[in-house]
């Protein structure tokens, strides 16, 4: 029995094909699977041809404005920043994109735990208290309308650059620039926070009479928070993550040189994985378990002392982050194996999950058992917690249903976050699972695959390989390419890791033309009894480079006994 179900996307239709002669029938299948024939060459150069010029965002020239008086002013300006990697990579561009221009610009990132995410009254309080005049958010604020109401009263001006949907009434700040907006003329919705931070400083520099190709300095940043933040590596993202992983690749930034060592990897071959799976935690974990500035701080620093210090101090938090979420995870599994996981949503919470890991637990659940879920730490009187979504289930519209609950909520149809009180809690679940109820009726809550091509082992080779980097970076809505092959022999199989959690395999293809590939099926150990000798597989090709030698070879993500259909 397979782990997933199997979807074998459509074959391209054959007059599609013969529109494009000069491309490879692989590449023709993929770029049909990823909705890019209408004009595949754009999208296989991902240059600044999809980039878009940020005054069509709504209030960017207000923005502009008000920013450009504040540093001819010499007012105080706070950048005041998520502390996810989003918010402090647009925090960092920000600071100092408008220290560049002569602004007196200052950093401020909100204590996770203490504060919680996005504008705060106290926050802002001080602030003001501190002699800022004018607040500049990223990654934050778009429904904050009380807490920029009463900072306004108070004779604080604040910008709003964001990227989160739009509630119904916008905050009565000077401007409000998200091109989620309903009246936006932006052609492109999905930057991350930190690509509206990066058009606000490309608007910036043309507005001040400088050269806006100097703000190019900031596309690493720009690359690590757009990959981190999970949007669409699709459009005018496409370009950013790609030519962003350019600039990361020769980095003068102390302190991400000396993270990019941390994390093993090969300085000048980062792609878009080895920010999501090594680079993005390690940022991240600092918020999660301490205080985001130290992220911030070693994403900024010019001391090389203080970028191996930071990130010393990061590795170390980052593992006992990793130790957390598996003690909560496995608590959470437990108390959802007893209360039942055949519901269409998924809530767990309690006093001892930390808010700093309730959302990659919450992601770890909705991956495992396919199901919208929902963890949350019991922290006195209130709950705070993360949700994590399916493609069909849009997790922000159901939170919204439910906004008269909550202090504060906010996110994205994949993945939200909320604070509500304690009482409200069984309330706030038992609404929740009548909206999923509703709309998951009839829909198939079994993780599924989606495969790319049916292909004969024989058919791959380095080539196959080039074909499929030619659509890099990857991520969402553009995954790696997946393959399925049937009745592959199996030469060899054994179990590998520590507590034999992965596999290693020899595979031969089903022809018998004596094409043999090495295989590893990562998470895969406990399986090893399913193994058979022929079996149909599901994977992707990757570049092993154990032991200082790059090698091609076959990443299992599922497999079956070889069927006869």
């Amino acid at each position: 029995m397979k782990r997933n179900r199997w979807q074998v996307l459509p074959r391209i239709p054959a007059e599609l094909k013969d529109k494009w002669p000069y491309l490879s029938p692989l590449l023709l299948q993929l770029l049909y699977n990823r909705d890019a024939l209408d004009d595949p060459l754009t999208f296989l150069d991902a240059n600044e041809t999809l980039t878009n010029d940020p005054f069509l965002m709504p209030d960017m020239d207000k923005a502009v404005a008000r920013i450009r008086q504040a540093i001819l002013q010499r007012e105080k300006i706070v950048i005041y920043g998520d502390f996810d990697a989003d918010g402090i990579t647009g925090t960092v561009i920000l600071v100092q994109g408008l220290s560049i221009l002569g602004g007196d610009v200052s950093p401020y990132i909100p204590h996770r735990i203490d504060e919680g995410y996005g504008l705060n009254h106290d926050a802002l309080a001080r602030l003001i208290d501190e002699g800022a005049n004018l607040i500049v958010t990223t990654d934050c604020g778009v429904t904050a309308y009380e807490e920029v109401e009463r900072a306004h009263a108070k004779g604080l001006d604040i910008v709003i650059t964001d990227h989160h949907t739009v509630p119904d009434a916008l905050p009565p700040a000077v401007a409000v620039v998200d091109a989620k907006r309903s009246d936006s003329a932006y052609p492109f919705a999905e930057l991350a926070g930190v690509g509206v931070a990066y058009k606000l400083i490309c608007a910036m520099f043309t507005a001040m009479g400088r050269d806006v190709s100097e703000a190019e300095q900031y596309l690493d940043l720009v690359a690590l928070g757009t990959i981190a933040d999970l949007v669409p590596l699709l459009g005018e993202n496409r370009y950013l993550a790609k030519r962003g992983l350019q600039v990361l690749n020769g980095t003068e930034r102390l302190g991400l040189t000396e993270l990019i060592n941390s994390a093993r990897l090969t300085a000048g071959q980062v792609d878009s994985e080895g920010i999501s799976f090594y680079l993005a935690p390690r940022i991240n974990a600092a918020a999660r378990l301490d205080h985001a500035i130290s992220s911030y701080n070693l994403l900024s620093t010019d001391l090389p002392e203080e970028a191996v210090s930071v990130c010393k101090a990061l590795e170390l938090t980052n593992r006992e982050r990793q130790r957390l979420t598996a003690e909560v995870l496995d608590d959470a599994r437990g108390k959802l194996m007893v209360s039942g996981i055949d519901k269409p949503l998924l809530m767990v919470g309690g006093a001892d999950y930390p808010s700093g890991v309730v959302g990659i637990v919450a992601g770890r659940l909705c991956d495992e058992f396919y199901r919208p879920a929902i963890v949350y730490e019991e922290n006195g009187e209130q709950c705070v917690g993360s949700a994590r979504s399916i493609a069909e289930f849009n997790v922000i519209a159901a939170l919204t249903q439910c906004a008269d609950l909550f202090s504060k909520f906010g996110g994205h149809p994949r993945a939200a976050g909320f604070t509500v009180d304690k009482k409200d809690i069984k309330v706030l679940e038992r609404r929740l699972l009548d909206i999923a109820e509703e709309q998951l009726l009839g829909v198939d809550l079994q993780s599924h695959i989606s495969i790319d091509a049916e292909v004969e082992l024989l058919e791959l080779d380095g080539g196959t390989y080039s074909v499929i980097q030619s659509l890099a970076p990857f991520g969402m809505e553009n995954a790696v390419p997946v393959f399925f092959s049937r009745g592959v022999g199996v030469l060899h199989c054994r179990k590998m890791g520590a507590n034999g959690g992965h596999l290693r395999l020899k595979l031969a293809d089903s022809a018998g033309d004596g094409a043999v590939w090495d295989a590893v099926g990562f998470n895969l150990g406990g399986l090893a009894d399913l193994v058979s000798s022929h079996l149909d597989i599901v994977y992707n090709l990757r570049i092993s480079r154990w032991g200082g030698s790059d090698t091609l070879e076959i990443n299992l993500l599922d497999f079956a006994p070889a069927s006869l259909l």
